[in-house]
C-alpha cells in the first residue's frame, strides 16, 4: 500500500507540473515553485509561533486545549508538506499553514481525533483505578501516614484501611 500512495503521489505531482507548465510556461512554473517555497518558510515561523501562543493561553484555561492541538498538528502538516518537492504539496502545505482555512479544517480534524481516540481507548486495559463517589477532591499530602504504632503504651495503633484488609478504621468509630 505504501508503494501504491508514493507512485500515485508521484503520478499527481509530475501531472500538476506538466499542466502548469503548458498553462503559464517552464520559467514561471519554477518561480511559482521557490515563491511557494519561500512564502511557506515564511508562514511556517509566524504560525509556529502563533500555535505556541495558543499552547500558553490553552495553560491559562484562556481556551480550549483542543484548538491549540488541533491548529498545531496542522501547522506541523503543513510545514511537512512544504518541504515534500512537488506543486500539490506545496499548494496543500500552504492551505494548511493559513489560519482561515484551517479554521475551516479544524472541525474535521477533531472528529477524526476523537474517533481514533475513542477507539484506542476502548481497547485500553483497566488499571485498576477506581473514583469512589461523584466527586475527586485534589489535595496536597501534608504528612505522609505512618502505620507504626505511636511511642506511648496507652495509645491505640491506627492503621489505614482501604476496605480490602482486615486492618481498624483509622477514622470514625472503631
Amino acid at each position: 500500500m505504501p508503494a501504491l500512495l508514493f507512485v500515485l503521489y508521484v503520478v499527481v505531482e509530475i501531472a500538476a507540473l506538466f499542466a502548469v507548465g503548458q498553462l503559464i510556461g517552464a520559467m514561471p512554473t519554477i518561480l511559482l515553485l521557490i515563491a511557494g517555497s519561500a512564502a511557506g518558510m515564511l508562514l511556517i515561523g509566524s504560525q509556529g509561533r502563533r500555535v505556541f501562543d495558543q499552547f500558553r493561553r490553552a495553560g491559562r484555561g484562556e481556551i480550549t486545549p483542543g484548538t491549540a492541538v488541533a491548529d498545531g498538528a496542522l501547522v506541523a502538516t503543513g510545514g511537512v508538506l512544504m518541504f515534500v518537492p512537488g506543486l500539490v504539496t506545496s499548494v496543500v502545505g500552504l492551505l494548511l499553514l493559513l489560519p482561515p482555512t484551517r479554521m475551516l479544517v479544524r472541525p474535521l480534524v477533531t472528529t477524526l481525533a476523537a474517533r481514533r481516540f475513542g477507539r484506542l481507548l476502548s481497547r485500553a486495559q483497566y488499571r485498576g483505578v477506581v473514583i469512589d463517589g461523584d466527586e475527586v477532591i485534589d489535595g496536597v499530602v501534608v504528612q505522609q501516614y505512618s502505620p507504626t504504632p505511636s511511642a506511648s503504651p496507652t495509645a491505640v495503633p491506627q492503621f489505614y484501611d482501604d476496605g480490602h484488609g482486615n486492618a481498624r478504621r483509622a477514622v470514625g468509630p472503631a
